[in-house]
């Protein structure tokens, strides 16, 4: 892929088929017509309102990804809120944004919240942005959106790019349902425990497709750890780079990605994709079945203990679904 575009992209039309021709209008069907009614709506002119806080996705890499509609607004608001001023900058400057900026990330959102919410009742338009993407997505500024609705104020967004579903598509693995997770724990222990529980919920039923963002640096032990707590037979997908000049899809079981990735350590930003357990897993169905057959004869307790043991999953995870299970035979 190409670096960052230095231009907005101008309004474009169907190609005409020979030079000279005048371009011909795109022809839908009915039925077409009437599921994408409204989609596509003439450009509206920006119009942020006072005391308007507006969440505005950047790109997650090529620069000319922006959209003109988040180019107008951040040029039309008092202030623009960035998780990191100086990753900002950049765009802001590609863009001859001039807007103040002011840094929010996860060490000072809290104690923002006053003054913002002070300026918001004033009528000041303030815009969010992440150093990458969409907002709230694994960066700061839920803490803000929640205290601006419990007051009463307006929020809105600006869609554009994000690395999850960007990574979700070129997976090739079923699309929905999904579920996005962020980043898992640092260390191995606790990476391992919360790839447990998430072991234990498909066993109780959850059948999704993964997400995941990684460091580079953790890239290796990361996809072991998932080998051994989901299966190294399960399908995967590592995205790296994504939108840059070095974007890579890397598709395989998690088995093949953790042995590549292992021997080759990984550069740049990277979204890890897992697949959902095979419906023949049998892994997937069997929590229950043999919490149900042990409850027959156990107490909760006993019966947690011993299904635990027999499916390597976390003991609390497995006595609270044992609970569940215990109530509602009631």
């Amino acid at each position: 892929m190409s670096d960052a575009s230095s231009s907005l992209p101008s309004k474009s039309y169907p190609a005409a088929e020979h030079p000279g021709d005048t371009p011909r209008p795109e022809v839908h069907s009915g039925e077409c017509d009437a599921r994408h009614a409204g989609n596509a709506e003439e450009t509206v002119p920006v119009r942020i309102q006072p005391g308007e806080l507006v969440l505005v996705a950047t790109p997650i890499g090529n620069l000319g990804d922006i959209s003109r509609r988040a180019v107008e607004t951040l040029e039309a608001a008092d202030l623009i809120l960035c998780e990191d001023t100086r990753t900002s900058a950049r765009l802001l400057r590609e863009y001859g944004i001039r807007t103040r900026t002011r840094p929010l990330h996860d060490h000072n959102e809290e104690q923002q919240i006053p003054a913002l919410l002070d300026a918001l009742g004033k009528g000041e338009r303030i815009a969010v942005i992440s150093d990458a993407g969409t907002p709230l997505m694994s960066d700061p500024g839920y803490r803000l959106v929640r205290a601006v609705v419990a007051a009463g104020g307006r929020v809105s967004a600006v869609p554009g790019p994000n690395a999850a579903v960007m990574a979700l598509t070129l997976s090739g693995l079923p699309p929905h349902p999904f579920m996005f997770s962020g980043f898992l724990p640092p260390r191995d222990a606790a990476r391992r425990e919360v790839l447990a529980r998430l072991h234990a919920a498909e066993c109780a039923g959850l059948s999704a497709t993964l997400i995941w963002h990684e460091a580079p640096h953790r890239m290796a032990e990361m996809l072991a750890s998932l080998a051994d707590v989901m299966g190294g037979t399960r399908p995967a997908a590592v995205a790296r780079e994504l939108t840059k000049r070095f974007e890579e899809v890397r598709r395989g079981t998690v088995a093949e990605l953790a042995a590549h990735y292992a021997q080759n350590p990984a550069r740049g930003e990277i979204t890890v994709v897992l697949g959902p357990p095979a419906q023949d897993d049998s892994t997937a169905a069997d929590l229950d079945s043999q919490l149900r057959a042990a409850l027959q004869t156990l107490s909760v307790k006993d019966a947690a203990a011993l299904v635990a043991g027999i499916t390597s999953l976390p003991r609390r995870t497995v006595y609270a679904r044992a609970l569940e299970l215990a109530r509602g035979a009631q």
